[in-house]
């Protein structure tokens, strides 16, 4: 299964569309959002033809929000535990760098998913990976807008510079 993974896109329908767009050309089954659309506007592009999570994150003001999401796929809170493919993925904002460390470090999830810093990057520690799929550039992250696929068939991640 192809898993699309998005964070921080902050209010912006451009890079918002964009990401869509990379999703239905790489051909994703699944999208999971880290947080951090700010406005529920933000989410309704992610209306598709896959199944779609989000987690709360920290700029994600509005109440109306979730049930936009709700609407969409499913709303997970402040954090969601999901079973794709098989896999166990965690998925949370990541506004709490410890929680993230203790979700990657306690061993049950195969992959955790988490945005904030707006710094995309993958790392692998004794059985899980972490993706940060990247945010809005804003400083101290200034570089492009990107996301992430995970193929969790081969564990292959790769990262798609968008908008």
């Amino acid at each position: 299964m192809k898993v699309g993974i998005v964070s921080d896109t902050h209010d912006n329908t451009e890079l918002v569309e964009a990401a869509v767009e990379t999703f239905a050309e790489a051909g994703v089954e699944t999208v999971v959002h880290c947080g951090d659309f700010v406005a529920p506007f933000s989410a309704t592009p992610f209306d598709g033809d896959w199944t779609f999570y989000a987690v709360r994150g920290n700029n994600d003001g509005e109440w109306a929000l979730e049930s936009t999401v709700a609407e969409l796929g499913t709303y997970c809170g402040e954090m969601g535990e999901l079973t794709l493919d098989g896999q166990a993925v965690a998925v949370y904002h990541g506004t709490s760098g410890a929680l993230v460390d203790a979700l990657v470090e306690c061993g049950t999830y195969d992959y955790v998913c988490h945005g904030h810093t707006h710094e995309a990057g993958v790392e692998e520690y004794e059985g899980t990976t972490r993706i940060n799929p990247g945010g809005i550039a804003i400083p101290p992250a200034p570089e492009p807008f990107s996301v992430a696929t995970l193929d969790t068939e081969s564990g292959e991640v790769e990262f798609y510079e968008v908008g």
